[in-house]
């Protein structure tokens, strides 16, 4: 299905745009056929806006885009719905969303992996997850080795807090270990829905 542009007089229709990990609405724009071309070939949400009278791409003078993961179109033709990966936060507030937080349910681990992303790209003396990255790659990998085996230690034992403590240890150490190669859970997600596909 393509969208019919041709449905609105001034050649508009409404994009929604939702993350792609936590399924969170993020924002609506407007498209024109020009805009969702560009959001096509760049990978990078691109929108017509109406208060400038050109195209414009989010995030290019904060520096938070929006990159595309998939685009689906309604069947009726006259809506995008965009699934994206924010980098930065999406309202001109400063907000991850544009509607209010309080009514969007929140995903903590996307939260977590915002924190570490922050604590990665604007380090702090006083962080443990910045140590960790000043150390390298092979530090964090040690981590992650060694919080697994302490999980498996503590599941061979009745200790259901220690259990869920260590559970949470390699969760975290994990998490930034994708951070420092690159990734997210939402790359991981990929691989298992594939694998589940099969």
């Amino acid at each position: 299905m393509k969208p019919d542009f041709s449905k609105s007089p001034e050649g508009l229709i409404p994009a929604i745009v939702q993350d792609s990990n936590t399924q969170v609405v993020l924002m609506l724009g407007y498209m024109n056929a020009e805009a969702f071309q560009k959001t096509q070939n760049e990978k990078r949400v691109t929108f017509f806006s109406r208060s400038k009278n050109r195209l414009w791409t989010k995030g290019e003078e904060s520096g938070n885009f929006l990159d595309v993961e998939s685009i689906l179109i309604d069947c009726d033709n006259d809506t995008i719905l965009i699934k994206a990966k924010p980098i930065g936060s999406v309202c001109h507030t400063g907000a991850d969303t544009c509607f209010n937080e309080k009514n969007v349910a929140s995903d903590f681990l996307s939260e977590l992996e915002q924190v570490i992303s922050d604590r990665k790209n604007n380090p702090s003396d006083k962080s443990y997850v910045s140590s960790l990255f000043q150390k390298g790659i092979n530090k964090i990998a040690q981590k992650v080795g060694e919080e697994a085996v302490e999980l498996v230690i503590e599941a061979k034992d009745n200790d259901e807090k220690l259990f869920l403590d260590e559970g949470s240890d390699l969760l975290f150490h994990y998490l930034i270990l994708l951070s420092a190669k690159g990734y997210s859970l939402s790359d991981i997600k990929k691989v298992l829905q594939a694998r589940h596909s099969k």
